[in-house]
C-alpha cells in the first residue's frame, strides 16, 4: 500500500486503518506489534509513529481455528443463508468472550449454530462479527458467515452505509424534538474504561435522535422514549450522547449519573430493568453478495416494554 506525501504525517496505525475498510485499527496495532508491517525493510512497530511516504507491506497471517468453543445456546434468528446470519441479540449477552465472560457469548452460540461455515477474517477470539452491541444492549446483530461476505459488510459499515436505529429510555427529555449530536468521542481522561465527549483528539461521531414520547408533566417530562440513527458508529455513541444532552438511559450504570424522578425509578425498579435502557431495534444494509435489500425490526425485550408502560401512567 502506497503512501504519498500528502497523507504522511498522522499517526501510522491511523492513517493504515484509513486506506484498509476491512481492518480495524486495533487489528492494524496487532498486526504491528507481531512485525507484519514494513516500510521497505523496515518493520514498523509502533502505531503511534508518524506515516511516512513510500509502500508499506503488510502481512496478513491465515485465520486460525477460533478458539471459542461451541455451546448449545439458542438463538433468535431473523435470517440466514449460506453467507451471514442476522439475529435478536438478548441483554446479558456479550458478542466474543473477553475478560469475565470467557463463555455463554454470541460467538460461542454461533460457533455451534453455524459450525465451521464463520468468517475467520473477524480474528481468533471473534469469527465472523463485523460490528458488536453492548452486553446490556439488546436487538439486531449481523455476522459474516463467508469471508466475502464479511468483506462486503466491513466495507459498509466502514462506509456508514448501514441503516441502524436504536430505541432508547431517558431520564429526562432531550430538549429539542429532533436534533444531531456531532461530536468527537474517545477515552475519558478520567476513566479509561469509559467513552467521552472530547473537545479534541478522539474520532467524530454522528447521532440523529427524534424524541417519540415524553412521559410526565408537559412542561418538564421525567422521561422519554427516543429513536437514534447512527450515522458513524463508535463505542458506547448513543449512550455518550444521550449523557451529553442530559439525559442518559435509564438504567445506565456508567454514564447515567444523577438518579431519576422518585416516580421513574420506582417503575424502572418495577419493570427488572438491571441494565440501559437501550434496543437496537432496525438493522437496514444491502446483502454484500446477492444484492438484496434487507431491512430488519424488532420490538424491545420485555424488560423495556414493561417500563415503557409503566412510564406512560406517569
Amino acid at each position: 500500500m502506497a503512501l504519498s506525501a500528502g497523507e504522511a504525517g498522522d499517526r501510522l496505525d491511523k492513517t493504515l486503518a484509513a486506506h484498509l475498510p476491512d481492518l480495524s485499527r486495533a487489528r492494524v496495532q496487532a498486526l504491528m506489534a507481531a512485525g507484519m508491517v514494513s516500510l521497505g525493510d523496515h518493520a514498523c512497530r509502533d502505531p503511534s509513529a508518524k506515516a511516512m511516504a513510500g509502500t508499506y507491506t503488510l502481512l496478513i497471517p491465515s485465520p486460525e481455528p477460533a478458539d471459542p468453543q461451541p455451546e448449545a445456546i439458542a438463538l433468535s434468528v431473523l435470517f440466514e443463508d449460506q453467507h451471514l446470519i442476522v439475529v435478536n441479540k438478548p441483554a446479558g449477552m456479550a458478542v466474543h468472550p473477553g475478560p469475565g465472560t470467557p463463555s455463554g457469548t454470541l460467538v460461542n452460540a454461533m460457533l455451534h449454530h453455524c459450525g465451521d461455515s464463520l468468517s475467520g477474517i473477524g480474528g481468533v477470539a471473534r469469527p465472523g462479527i463485523v460490528h458488536r452491541l453492548d452486553k446490556d444492549t439488546s436487538g439486531v446483530m449481523v455476522a459474516a458467515k463467508s469471508d466475502v461476505a464479511h468483506a462486503g459488510l466491513s466495507k459498509l459499515f466502514a462506509a456508514h452505509d448501514i441503516d441502524r436505529v436504536y430505541l432508547a429510555l431517558t431520564r429526562g427529555a432531550p430538549p429539542q424534538a429532533k436534533g444531531t449530536i456531532d461530536t468527537q468521542i474517545g477515552r475519558s481522561s478520567h476513566d479509561r474504561k469509559k467513552m467521552a465527549v472530547l473537545k479534541s483528539g478522539g474520532r467524530r461521531a454522528v447521532t440523529h435522535y427524534a424524541v417519540q414520547q415524553r412521559f410526565g408533566p408537559a412542561a418538564k417530562p421525567l422521561a422519554a422514549r427516543v429513536a437514534c440513527t447512527l450515522a458513524t458508529g463508535r463505542t458506547h455513541q448513543i449512550r455518550v450522547h444521550l449523557a451529553s444532552l442530559g439525559t442518559p438511559c435509564l438504567g445506565d450504570g456508567t454514564y447515567g449519573s444523577g438518579a431519576p424522578a422518585g416516580a421513574v425509578k420506582a417503575e424502572v425498579e418495577a419493570a427488572g430493568l438491571t441494565r440501559q435502557a437501550l434496543h437496537a431495534a432496525v438493522l437496514g444494509f444491502v446483502h454484500p453478495v446477492t444484492g438484496a435489500v434487507l431491512r430488519f425490526e424488532v420490538s424491545p425485550p420485555a424488560d423495556m416494554q414493561a417500563l415503557e408502560a409503566g412510564l406512560a401512567q406517569l
